[in-house]
């Protein structure tokens, strides 16, 4: 996918403090809007007090000794930027000006909002994207091996062609001033960002401008492209309108911040899309991509109509190896799986695994650059270098969202083209910007920690109610497990969850099968395998260990 960076913004004037480099000023004030976010253990969560941080190519950026624009629409100034090191000299980036006037992005407690048309002061803005800031002016980093990240969002006003994008990138921590010295910016001023498209629209990579090789866009009054990209590992945690959603892994051969330049460039607007080193496409899930075309939208059963809590799940092997990525959905206090695939013919799973990525893009007639750039390897080797959230909203000017909402390519009827129920003449971005200048994402009670930790829900779809007190996915010590005989499965067909038990001792949908050292067999260690669709292995957990589910495809000895 791709996402665009554009804002256009005039001349304002005031104060100015300069270096030599990919310089700083203070014409406006910068004024980070504050939110919390929470880190989780299975003993609670603890509250963590943060700052938003505005994109650097959304920013004004003007000569260091005026308020003579060095950008202006989509057109660089030729005397002040005749190339990118120069350009990076005389130029500065500037603050924010005010964000919610400015960039339509304001904050309540956990809450982010950001609008979608933004008439400003001095611009129009168009969408916006934004960093979660952490301590020493550096960027939060997560590992999310092992772990899970939850966050609500409403994206009830998202129709056809909008995408309300929340993921992480690995970029530097603090945006590459070490790296590169003439940064002089850095993550305070939302330096720095990379994705697996590699980014050709950014104004400054590495330092340095992105002037030389510069073309204005034909249909983005507001952007370009110039001969450099900024590429590194990416990880959809959720793109989304009212009416589509998907969450997908996109690996590179070198997973932190790198930079292309040319035909080494891969991406929307490289000259040869998978020429580079990073998976443009990725390993994605879209239910309805994948036959649940009743599953999430207005009124179904995630209903967009309403915010809906997002759960994502980055499980591990026994030896620590990622090697699954589970999602749930819960709203109104109902858990709600994502629908197994019903036209993956080998796969009858509802998460994303290693048996399910090479086989998803082959029915889909897609080439496995997945696998070609190191798979959930080289996924994993980017989150345990950290990675940084996004926060954003965009419109597509290449292929109009059409990827993620409508059937793409348009006309075809192949598997895999049909990926939502938008028409495949929508998501022009005229249109949409004029249709629905009003439209809006929040995020809010964004989470982050061991898994099963962050979510809680009273009732599980399909299953029933689980009582009055909030139930976790897994058992701890004080919850019901179900006897070694009595397996509690809880799966998702498109249209239910359906709950299968050979004994009723099982006290509902929602616990979790237990295997105990009194079953008879090999037992299996700690942190091993012990159960799941499919599995044929070991049931039973060496004491005191016992087996806790941790998707239907994956139970542990915990």
């Amino acid at each position: 996918m791709y996402r665009g960076s554009r804002a256009n913004f005039l001349a304002l004037f005031g104060l100015i403090v300069s270096a030599k480099a990919q310089n700083v000023c203070s014409l406006n004030a910068e004024g980070k809007p504050p939110i919390t976010w929470q880190t989780c253990t299975s003993s609670g969560c603890t509250t963590n007090n943060a700052q938003l941080v505005i994109d650097a190519n959304w920013r004004w950026t003007h000569s260091v000794s005026s308020a003579t624009n060095c950008y202006t629409g989509n057109t660089w100034d030729a005397s002040l930027c005749p190339n990118n090191a120069a350009c990076a000299t005389n130029c500065c980036l500037d603050g924010s000006g005010g964000y919610q006037s400015t960039y339509g992005v304001s904050t309540s407690g956990s809450a982010a909002t950001l609008n979608f048309v933004t008439h400003g002061p001095y611009a129009t803005n168009i969408g916006s994207r934004l960093y979660l800031m952490g301590a020493n002016n550096q960027y939060e980093m997560f590992n999310l091996v092992g772990k899970e990240f939850t966050f609500d969002v409403d994206a009830s006003t998202l129709g056809c062609g909008l995408n309300g994008a929340l993921y992480f990138v690995s970029m530097d921590a603090d945006g590459g001033m070490a790296k590169y010295p003439t940064n002089k910016a850095g993550a305070q001023y939302g330096t720095g960002y990379c994705d697996t498209q590699c980014a050709m629209d950014l104004k400054w990579i590495n330092g340095q401008a992105n002037v030389e090789g510069w073309v204005p866009s034909s249909n983005d009054k507001n952007s370009g492209v110039g001969g450099r990209g900024s590429c590194c590992n990416e990880i959809d945690i959720f793109e989304a309108n009212k009416i589509s959603n998907a969450y997908t892994l996109h690996p590179c051969d070198t997973t932190a911040q790198h930079m292309c330049s040319g035909t080494n460039c891969s991406g929307t607007y490289a000259a040869n899309r998978y020429g580079g080193d990073c998976d443009p496409d990725g390993c994605d899930l879209n239910p309805y991509r994948n036959g649940a075309t009743d599953f999430y939208g207005p009124g179904m059963i995630v209903d967009t109509n309403k915010p809906v809590t997002v759960v994502t799940q980055f499980l591990t092997d026994a030896s620590g190896k990622l090697n699954d990525v589970v999602r749930y959905y819960v709203q109104n206090g109902m858990l709600i799986a994502t629908p197994k695939a019903t036209n993956i013919p080998g796969f009858t799973g509802n998460s994303m695994n290693e048996q399910y990525c090479p086989l998803e893009l082959s029915t889909f007639g897609e080439t496995n650059y997945f696998g070609q750039h190191g798979g959930f390897a080289k996924i994993q080797s980017g989150m345990e270098a950290g990675m940084v959230l996004v926060l954003s909203l965009w419109d597509d000017h290449y292929a109009n969202m059409l990827w993620l909402d409508s059937t793409y390519p348009v006309g075809s009827t192949a598997p895999g083209s049909a990926r939502g129920s938008c028409s495949t003449s929508s998501g022009v971005p005229s249109d949409v910007e004029s249709q629905m200048p009003n439209a809006k994402v929040v995020y809010s009670n964004i989470k982050f920690g061991a898994i099963n930790s962050t979510f809680t829900y009273t009732s599980v779809y399909g299953g029933g109610s689980t009582g009055s007190t909030s139930t976790k996915l897994s058992t701890s010590s004080t919850s019901t497990k179900a006897s070694s005989t009595s397996t509690t499965l809880t799966t998702l067909t498109t249209s239910k969850i359906s709950t299968t038990t050979s004994s009723s001792s099982s006290s509902s949908s929602s616990t979790v099968a237990s295997s105990t050292t009194s079953a008879t067999g090999p037992t299996q260690t700690h942190w091993g395998q012990c159960g799941g669709l499919t599995w044929t292995g070991p049931t039973a957990c060496a004491s005191p260990w016992t087996c806790q589910k941790q998707n239907d495809w994956y139970y542990q000895c915990l």
